[in-house]
């Protein structure tokens, strides 16, 4: 019983929501600011994350979605176009007033995009790269100063389109390959001052990505493009776990696989396997498969055991 009794007090004092001390003897909660929040993942993580004590300034554009943020506990709307640099300073000014610092960046707006590379219009190809690449790139650069004097987190939302590909979702897929390289760089760039930085890789959840995609593409493309089955999928509260988990254990993950099918986390694996494959294969500095085994068991030595 003693045993039981400790593990579960370990398990609340984990989960329980880091302070910040402040002047006056009085504590707050960490800050975290979330992109994108007016629905799907980025509603799911500021729900989450207010919910158990954190302080979220939540982003959105329309008013309406601002104001519905606004009566959520622990939640400072903010307006915010990624894409915009007045935008991003006018947020910027709105943290820095607010005298809590910044703990954390959760880089989650994002837009989808469908078509070849042939049929797709210059302008729908410059929107994904403009919200899912440069405004994360944006961000970072604007909040990092905050996030680094708190030695704090910065987590991109990515995809497995990050790590897997689409004959017709070229646009959607760079900018998530791109979001890839952007993480990695990041974390070495940032580990020496005591920055982390984790990326998120959800596979099909139910979200409004897919909604305003159609919406923008037109009679013609939606038409071609199919009906939304998002609608078919699972609400992304995995995805804001795992947010929560990169955000505050002790040793977060570089990267977080989240999906509910089996199907999608196998078929993500073993692209992996398969450019290891295609980059080992036919060059000079080709390995034998002993030692890639020999790489891949050293490998496996200080990965995490099965989640439930």
């Amino acid at each position: 019983m003693q045993k039981r009794a400790l593990c579960t007090l370990c398990a609340l004092l984990a989960a329980a929501p880091c302070t910040n001390a402040q002047s006056g003897g009085q504590t707050v909660s960490k800050a975290v600011l979330v992109t994108g929040t007016s629905s799907g993942i980025g509603r799911k993580i500021t729900e989450r994350l207010a919910a158990d004590g954190y302080f979220v300034y939540a982003t959105a554009r329309k008013e309406e979605d601002l104001k519905a943020l606004g009566a959520l506990s622990n939640v400072q709307p903010l307006h915010l176009d990624v894409t915009q640099p007045a935008d991003i300073a006018a947020a910027v000014a709105a943290v820095s007033k607010a005298g809590r610092g910044l703990y954390a960046l959760v880089n989650n707006a994002g837009v989808g995009t469908e078509g070849t590379i042939a049929d797709m219009s210059p302008e729908e190809f410059d929107l994904c790269m403009k919200v899912n690449v440069y405004g994360p790139v944006m961000m970072i650069k604007a909040f990092e100063p905050l996030i680094i004097a708190q030695k704090g987190r910065v987590i991109n939302i990515g995809s497995i389109s990050g790590i897997l590909a689409s004959p017709v979702l070229p646009a959607y897929v760079m900018s998530k390959h791109a979001i890839e390289g952007l993480t990695d760089s990041l974390a070495a760039q940032l580990a020496p001052l005591g920055v982390e930085v984790s990326v998120i890789e959800p596979g099909n959840y139910r979200s409004d990505i897919v909604k305003s995609m159609l919406q923008r593409l037109g009679p013609a493309l939606r038409a071609e493009a199919g009906k939304d089955e998002s609608l078919h999928y699972p609400e992304p509260d995995d995805v804001a776990v795992a947010v929560e988990h990169a955000l505050f254990e002790p040793g977060p993950k570089r990267r977080y696989l989240v999906t509910w099918s089996q199907n999608q986390a196998e078929r993500t694996i073993r692209k992996q396997i398969e450019q290891l494959v295609q980059l080992n294969e036919g060059q000079p500095h080709t390995y034998e498969r002993a030692d890639l085994i020999k790489m891949l068991d050293e490998a496996l030595s200080t990965s995490r055991p099965r989640t439930k």
